[in-house]
């Protein structure tokens, strides 16, 4: 059952209030790096922690183990909690973002640490800086719904329920000492989550990834005489080319999905050999495999590792290791996120006066953490249609502001429904 009209009126009276505030906040975290790599995040954690204390909020500062933080080739990892209840009974609502990103890289026509605005004549205020938009942006954007929640409470607006903040720091190399070990350690009663996302439609299906390294092991010899050596490098471009062969495959199938195509392959990284005069002995290639919602991960791994086994079978001489890198699984729907999908699409095309959708996306995302472990997520939060337009990952990465004020909106709304609203 929908809010009544006073209550929506009244969250977005809060927000609006709220948002310079809001604002200063989101700006604050972007002007502390949190490059990873190389994955030294400990800083932002120290500036969100004191941020989120200046707001009221006691803050669980969960430290990663020194081995599990460089097992996953970063230097410092800190789980930051925000919990609230309200009332008796209800869901928790885990209301997961992270604040590692990609280091900035060539391009910029603004500071990437400088959280500057400037005001666009279609859009309105503009917010420049790596990460405002993937995705400290939703620090922001679930801070201000609790705050809301609170806001509705103070004014005798009955909640059931809880409500965590789990603000972690490893989503750029895959989410296993953030909220999966949140997860594994118990430190989350989640019984339904949110990950950070976009505003214009509700994501809940995103594909699963496998990186594998492959080295080709042959045997060095002297150029002048070739036939001396094992050569390494051709035998790897036998097996790229069956790798290509089985890409041109895989684009003939096609998820169910909206918003995802096909399951995909890509050879990203090659490296080996000696020196020009050399046989080369040794060649080593890293590859990714888009898992779609439909497939099954474990087969898919197998086919590959079998197409790579008997490919380089046929060179004499020749031996392979295949060593898995990730695996990460896809995100699908599970049925106890009904009820907040359908929260987030009615708010959510009342405030920004467009339908919402329901889409799946190519990428892989830290929610899928929470829906292996039978938790329902979707992904929703402040930022336009596409990551293309918030450049996201690319330079100048941006985040239209009024975005960030109807989501923080829309997921107040959604969390206040989803508890039982009085």
């Amino acid at each position: 059952m929908r809010l009544n009209p006073a209550i929506v009126a009244q969250v977005r009276e809060f927000v609006a209030k709220q948002f310079a505030q809001e604002t200063q906040f989101l700006a604050e975290l972007v002007k502390v790096p949190s490059d990873n790599p190389p994955g030294d995040c400990q800083p932002h954690a120290v500036r969100a922690t004191e941020l989120l204390q200046a707001l009221g909020f006691e803050v669980e500062v969960h430290r990663v183990p020194a081995d599990l933080v460089r097992a996953n080739g970063m230097i410092t990892a800190t789980n930051l909690i925000v919990r609230r209840m309200f009332g008796t009974g209800g869901p928790t609502i885990a209301l997961n973002a992270h604040g590692d990103v990609v280091p900035p890289g060539r391009g910029w026509t603004k500071d990437p640490y400088g959280g500057e605005i400037v005001t666009d004549p279609i859009h309105g205020p503009v917010m420049y800086g790596r990460g405002v938009a993937v995705s400290k942006s939703d620090f922001a954007t679930f801070t201000w719904a609790l705050l809301g929640l609170q806001e509705l409470q103070s004014h005798g607006v009955t909640l059931n329920g809880a409500v965590e903040l789990h603000l972690t720091y490893d989503e750029e190399v895959g989410g296993t000492i953030g909220p999966q070990w949140l997860i594994e350690n118990r430190l989350t009663q989640a019984t339904v989550a949110i990950s950070a996302g976009f505003s214009y439609a509700v994501t809940t299906a995103h594909n699963g990834c496998l990186h594998l390294e492959i080295v080709v092991n042959g045997k060095s010899g002297h150029a002048a005489m070739p036939d001396t050596g094992i050569d390494a490098l051709e035998a790897a471009t036998q097996i790229l080319n069956a790798l290509y062969g089985y890409r041109a495959e895989l684009a003939k199938v096609h998820s169910k999905t909206p918003g995802i195509k096909t399951p995909t392959l890509n050879v990203g990284l090659i490296a080996g050999g000696i020196n020009t005069n050399v046989v080369p002995d040794r060649v080593t290639m890293r590859l990714d495999r888009r898992i779609i919602p439909e497939e099954n991960v474990a087969a898919a791994e197998s086919d590959l590792r079998a197409l790579i086994a008997a490919t380089a079978a046929k060179s004499k001489g020749i031996s392979v290791e295949v060593q898995r890198i990730l695996l990460a699984q896809p995100l699908v729907r599970l049925p106890g996120a009904d009820a907040l999908i359908s929260a987030l699409q009615a708010y959510g095309e009342t405030l920004f006066e467009t339908p919402i959708a329901v889409h799946g996306v190519p990428l892989y995302t830290d929610a899928r953490h929470y829906t292996t472990a039978g938790i329902p997520a979707v992904l929703y939060g402040a930022g336009p249609r596409t990551l293309q337009e918030a450049n996201g990952h690319m330079a100048d990465e941006c985040l239209r502001l009024n975005d960030l004020l109807r989501a923080t909106c829309v997921v107040t709304l959604a969390l206040a429904e989803l508890m039982s609203v009085a």
